[in-house]
Order: structure tokens, then sequence, then C-alpha cells
């Protein structure tokens, strides 16, 4: 059995890449012809080869509902932001107090901190605007600060960065 899962994953890097581009070309050509289909399998297992050199390790989903549920929580955190942000906006202007917070981070990776620093910046009202080189704080713009700029870090580290490390198990 590790012969054929070693040479299969040689042959077909990445198998799920291969098939989403079969599908894909299938549909851009809006054809099952058996022409389409050959050529369509050829470049699904020629294209991941090229790049299979070019993919950068990343660490795996640990507990995937745990994503699913923090999907949810960032989905009701945007609902909810756009409309305190444009109750703000439509608001006298003097009520919005622009400002930069530097959060701390305690997660380790590449795919876990970008994780975090989206979800900041698909939030309306926030955002990523750095991450320093040792990836251990996010600077991030906020549209309304807080007297105490320690409530925006509460909010993020537990909110956000909690369930991040508990997805990715950092």
């Amino acid at each position: 059995m590790s012969f054929f899962s070693n040479n299969f994953s040689r042959i077909m890097p990445m198998p799920l890449h291969s098939f989403f581009l079969l599908i894909v070309w299938l549909m851009l050509n809006t054809t099952l012809s058996l022409g389409h289909i050959l050529l369509g399998s050829v470049l699904a297992i020629v294209i991941p080869l090229l790049c299979a050199p070019l993919r950068v390790p990343q660490p795996k989903v640990k507990r995937p509902l745990k994503a699913i549920s923090y999907a949810l929580v960032i989905l009701k955190d945007i609902v909810v932001a756009n409309i305190e942000v444009a109750l703000l906006v439509i608001g006298p202007m003097n009520k919005i107090k622009p400002g930069f917070v530097a959060v701390p981070i305690d997660l380790t990776g590449t795919l876990p901190v970008t994780v975090l620093a989206s979800t900041v910046t698909m939030t309306p009202g926030t955002v990523s605007a750095d991450i320093s080189k040792d990836e251990k704080w996010l600077y991030v713009h906020v549209l309304n600060m807080p007297n105490d700029e320690q409530e925006v870090i509460d909010l993020i580290k537990q909110r956000y960065e909690s369930r991040v490390k508990e997805i990715f198990g950092c």
C-alpha cells in the first residue's frame, strides 16, 4: 500500500486541486466531449506537478468544526460591525476617533497569523495595517478607538485569536 500511495502522491501531488482544475476546465468549455475531458485531465495532472515545488508547507486545520463555528462568528461580527460603522459615519464626524493599536500575537506559523489579520480586516471598522517581522505584533487601525485601547486588544485576542489557536492547534 505504501508503494502505491507514494507513487500516486508523486504523480498527483494535489488531487483535490487536480479535480477542481478538471471541473473548471469543463465548465469553461461548456462541453463534456472526450477531447476536452482528456485535455482537461492532462492539464489537471501537469499543472499541479509544475506547481508542487512552489508549495509552502502550511499547518493543517486540527479542528474543522471549530473553523465552521469561527466562520459563523465572523459573519455575525461583520453584519453587526457594518451597522455600527454605518451609524458612526452617518452621525457627526467629531464622534469618530481613529487610532492605531499594537496587538500582541501568540500564534505560530504564517497561515494562522494571516487568518487572524484577514479576520480583523474583514470586520468593518478595523484594518490590519502591518505585522511585525517576528510575527509577534499585529498593528491594527481602528475607526472608532475606545478610551482604553486594551478593550480592542482583549476583543481581538479573546474573540478571534483564541479561536484561531484552537483551529490550528497552535
